[in-house]
């Protein structure tokens, strides 16, 4: 790969760094890129100063050159503002797949493009595949690290010059790569937690910089008897139990957020489940859409076992339709259709009507 640049994204971790030294033993041109989407004093351990102090150290230690590029204002934009709109409107949202298509694989392909460079790396558990012409996205080898699930607004243009270097590896190996190069991220724990919400507590956060969350109003069965009061809707998701604080002799769960009648509706476990959703702003990561019903496997939370359903082109939207009904589809949450490893199609659980 004599003369051919490649930009990828360290984040101060150990994946991002196994990536770039792999690339770096298959012959490319390296340049280390850390996009800094939050302010300096952030101190979430994916993002802070000590993330970018990490991917610098990584950068000397593989002789590649490190840049810092800001893109503070387009995350906030683009994945932030989202975000936080998505709870105030009874929706359970996914910053993890907007950050992908617009800072990870958008604005920094941008950057990359600027400085000549013929492609565009990270550390993500995925694979790329070309057949006739076209290409695929794939699910890992390792698939309890497979992230292909939040890639899905990936399409031909994009997937032509990404590379994904661990895509056929186990975590481990990435690691034991790491250790050999005496990288200091080889032993660094993984964040669990979104870059911008402090232990996870999206709560928390709401209540912090958005306290027009905090808007009272009724919990109610699906008949519409009221059962009690709640916060705001921005604090509750489908399938939730806990902190509900109504009195009923059998466990109840939230079934829907009623956002034009500020209500939480509670039902049953079993009233929880569906077998049927809409699906809107679809992506198909061939560009074509399907002219009839697409069989496959369907995935609608992150760390869910994929299901049989039936994926149906409808307008600007699909049907998503299962062979069992599924626990809590959450609307906001992201869904996607699987051919064995291959990615087909996905998009948004679009919301349904409450009691």
């Amino acid at each position: 790969m004599m003369g051919k640049t490649v930009v990828v994204g360290l984040s101060g971790g150990v994946d991002s760094s196994a990536a770039a030294a792999l690339l770096l033993e298959q012959g490319y041109d390296v340049i280390g890129v850390t996009m800094r989407h939050l302010p300096a004093e952030t101190t979430n351990s994916c993002c802070g100063l000590d993330a970018i102090v990490d991917a610098r150290r990584v950068a000397k230690k593989l002789g590649i050159p490190h840049i810092l590029v800001d893109v503070e204002q387009p995350f906030f934009d683009k994945v932030i503002a989202p975000f936080e709109e998505a709870y105030l409107q009874g929706l359970t949202p996914n910053p993890c797949a907007l950050c992908n298509r617009h800072i990870k694989f958008g604005a920094m392909w941008d950057w990359a493009q600027s400085q000549g460079a013929d492609f565009l790396a990270t550390g993500h558990y995925v694979r790329v595949r070309e057949s006739g012409g076209e290409f695929q996205l794939l699910r890992a080898r390792d698939r309890d690290k497979d992230q292909s699930y939040l890639m899905y607004t990936l399409g031909q243009n994009d997937l032509k010059h990404l590379l994904f270097p661990l895509g056929d590896l186990l975590k481990a190996e990435s690691r034991q790569i790491a250790e050999e190069c005496h990288l200091v991220t080889a032993h660094k724990p993984d964040s669990q937690e979104l870059c911008f919400v402090p232990k996870n507590d999206y709560q928390g956060y709401l209540k912090e910089h958005r306290p027009d969350s905090l808007s009272a109003g009724d919990i109610v069965d699906l008949k519409g008897r009221n059962l009690g009061k709640h916060q705001g809707i921005a604090f509750y998701t489908v399938g939730q139990r806990r902190g509900l604080n109504v009195a009923s002799r059998a466990p109840r769960y939230v079934v829907g957020l009623d956002r034009d009648g500020n209500r939480v509706v509670v039902g049953s476990r079993q009233d929880a489940e569906r077998s049927e959703a809409h699906i809107e702003a679809v992506h198909y990561v061939s560009g074509r859409m399907p002219e009839q019903p697409l069989w496959g496997d369907a995935q609608v939370r992150y760390n869910m076992e994929p299901a049989p359903a039936r994926w149906t082109h409808s307008g600007s939207g699909a049907t998503l339709r299962f062979e069992n009904p599924q626990w809590a589809l959450s609307p906001g949450q992201v869904a996607v259709l699987y051919q064995e490893d291959a990615l087909i199609a996905g998009g948004k659980i679009a919301q349904s009507p409450c009691a």
